[in-house]
């Protein structure tokens, strides 16, 4: 297969993936104080990464203060499993919850 230019780019900081499809992840369970996107009851969750969302994107957390000076990473599509969220879930085995998280919130899981 011929070469292109494009096979020369490297990367910038943050441009790779941290975690890819299928990756057991955990919500951090830092407490900020003000602008959040992680509703708190997922904090300290574990879920599967599903979808890695590409293009990378700016943090919007630090965007919301002014200090996000272009940083990008990326967003992850989540799922979790509903009997990790919700002790006591008599519903399907196979129920869960999916949501897009930024990678500053998500931390490697033990499988």
């Amino acid at each position: 297969m011929a070469r292109s230019v494009l096979d020369d780019i490297i990367p910038a900081l943050n441009e790779v993936a941290a975690f890819a499809l299928g990756d057991p992840v955990r919500v951090a369970t830092r407490a900020p104080i003000g602008h959040y996107r992680v509703p708190v009851y997922l904090r300290g969750c574990r879920g599967k990464i599903v979808r890695v969302i590409e293009p990378v994107m700016i943090d919007n957390e630090e965007e919301g203060y002014g200090r996000n000076a272009g940083n990008k990473r990326h967003y992850y599509r989540v799922a979790f499993a509903m009997t990790e969220l919700w002790p006591g879930y008599s519903g399907p085995v196979n129920d869960a919850l999916e949501i897009e998280i930024f990678e500053t919130w998500l931390e490697r899981a033990d499988v």
